[in-house]
């Protein structure tokens, strides 16, 4: 590789200084040599300035209020001056050359509009979280990732376009940006990127799962496994997803399919296994989509 342009590697810090900063070290070993990194600090409680005593190189902005996965990157986005967003997850960890083929995929057509490497398990070695996504089911709203929970053992090799990109990792390019604008912050956490996903492929733009860059991800832990916010956001977020990008007679049966099959399917699973507040944050996130049932559309939230 010759040519170099640049990239803006944008990441959100919230109460998780010593996992940004194992991230940052990661990031002083690349062998790209044209990238700068911006750290978004979404008014975390604990002190955040271990991150930029430590590594002096970055850009380090903090935010007055905590803005979520969108806002943050977005505040990010605004500061960023590369030719391509890297939006990355402060606990994940990189090798030296990951970013090299994700740059190239995104030369090698100008309609590619985002990218996404293999992401890998980081504390199970070799198992895959992610390698490239199944088309979402219009009246579930799901779509499996690809390979997850199995080894990385070359069957997932071949890159290719992809329904969606990984937030854990995603590029984007700075043309993109500029021409759908920056992602919808409402969603504050969860289905944001699949929401932006969607707005890529809109515009005529496809998305790549790169299979010759590769990163590892230490998952969720920023929010905890089975959380209430976990369950509250992504109850939420699925149904607003779903009413900004499902369209017509199918919006319709997909909704039919919420109220008769989904709501009483996790109803009837949180009181079985005696889990009171999940069920209060599921329903909190059902009825918040009832109480702004007029915010769906792109142009309310950009």
């Amino acid at each position: 590789m010759t040519n170099y342009p640049s990239v803006s590697i944008v990441s959100i810090n919230y109460n998780g200084a010593q996992v940004t900063c194992e991230m940052l070290d990661s990031l002083k070993k690349i062998t790209y040599p044209n990238f700068e990194v911006i750290i978004v600090d979404n008014a975390s409680k604990e002190d955040p300035s271990i991150i930029f005593e430590k590594h002096p190189w970055i850009k380090f902005i903090r935010s007055d209020k905590n803005l979520g996965f969108a806002g943050g990157n977005n505040l990010g986005f605004k500061q960023a001056t590369g030719k391509y967003f890297l939006m990355l997850n402060n606990d994940t960890e990189v090798p030296e050359g990951f970013l090299e083929p994700l740059v190239q995929r995104m030369e090698s057509d100008s309609k590619i509009g985002a990218a996404s490497p293999k992401i890998i398990f980081h504390h199970t070695p070799g198992m895959l979280q992610f390698a490239g996504f199944e088309p979402i089911n219009p009246f579930t709203v799901r779509g499996n990732a690809i390979g997850f929970g199995k080894q990385d053992n070359g069957d997932f090799d071949q890159s290719m376009p992809t329904s969606r990109a990984h937030g854990a990792a995603m590029m984007v390019s700075r043309k993109v940006v500029e021409e759908i604008g920056l992602m919808a912050d409402l969603y504050f956490l969860y289905y944001e990127e699949m929401d932006y996903c969607e707005r890529i492929k809109n515009a005529g733009y496809s998305i790549w799962y790169e299979a010759e860059s590769k990163i590892y991800h230490k998952e969720s832990m920023a929010t905890g496994k089975g959380s209430t916010l976990k369950t509250y956001y992504l109850t939420r977020n699925r149904i607003l997803y779903q009413r900004r990008n499902v369209k017509g007679i199918t919006l319709f049966v997909s909704l039919l399919f919420l109220t008769f099959v989904s709501i009483p399917k996790n109803t009837l699973q949180y009181l079985l296994k005696g889990k009171t507040d999940m069920l209060k944050a599921f329903y909190k996130g059902v009825i918040w989509n009832l109480t702004n049932y007029n915010i769906h559309s792109n142009e309310s939230l950009i």
